[in-house]
């Protein structure tokens, strides 16, 4: 942890697994604005430093985690440490990636296997976790970040497609098992490119083809994460879909 601090019940508390450069900073950031303390993981500490360095210019707090959400032991002493030294978690969020492009042929059971951990089950070890503190309160929300592999499989992306339909059945299967007892599960699929510099980077091509329009600004979706928690539970969605206008779908 890269800030200490004091347990504070009344505070407010985000954590957001997968805090990458995109998505997950700017949910962290939204989160951070809205009042909440945001706890953030990456598997190297140093990565998640410009972003507590961003939240705390704003007037935000933020603490940063090291965390390899595939091992069930850092997850578990992770939960534990954040409910006992920095506050109740009213939000998780598990925004891990894993996606990877190769031909059936070339996929290795290693690299199959890798993305599964990654996708479904990291998922499962937060997602198990976040239940457990948050039961005995009756309240909080977990969100999962999915993507158009959810739904459908694609060319090269067997491996990818495998981890986020499974990821997405294990959320579909919490919302229906903890709902009713008081936490709010969803599931958020985004569809389409996430404007981020790691894309503009490898992808130049592509970005000029689809133009500002055809990007989805990770600010908007982090808006939709915190819509999604404020949502009163006589009508709370499961499912939300985020893409561009101009998205074929």
């Amino acid at each position: 942890m890269s800030e200490s601090a004091a347990p504070d019940v009344a505070q407010k508390v985000c954590l957001i697994v997968g805090a990458g450069d995109g998505t997950g900073s700017a949910v962290a950031k939204r989160f951070a604005q809205a009042g909440y303390t945001v706890c953030v993981t990456r598997r190297t500490p140093e990565a998640s430093q410009g972003l507590l360095a961003a939240i705390h210019a704003l007037g935000g707090r933020a603490l940063a985690f090291t965390l390899d959400a595939r091992h069930e032991d850092e997850v578990v002493n992770l939960f534990k440490k954040i409910e006992h030294d920095v506050g109740a978690l009213e939000v998780v969020v598990f925004n891990v990636g894993g996606n990877v492009r190769f031909p059936l042929l070339e996929m290795t059971a290693q690299k199959y296997f890798k993305t599964w951990e990654m996708c479904a089950m990291a998922g499962f070890l937060v997602g198990r976790e976040a239940a457990r503190v948050m039961l005995p309160r009756k309240r909080g929300t977990i969100l999962f970040t999915g993507a158009t592999a959810s739904l459908r499989g694609g060319i090269g992306f067997s491996a990818f497609a495998g981890g986020k339909a499974a990821l997405r059945a294990l959320a579909q299967s919490m919302a229906r098992e903890f709902g009713p007892q008081g936490l709010h599960v969803a599931h958020v699929i985004v569809d389409g490119v996430i404007d981020s510099e790691r894309v503009r980077t490898a992808q130049p091509e592509r970005v000029a083809t689809l133009g500002p329009q055809g990007l989805i600004e990770p600010d908007s979706i982090a808006q939709a994460y915190l819509w999604l928690h404020q949502q009163r539970p006589d009508a709370w969605t499961f499912e939300l879909d985020l893409r561009p206008a101009v998205e074929r779908w």
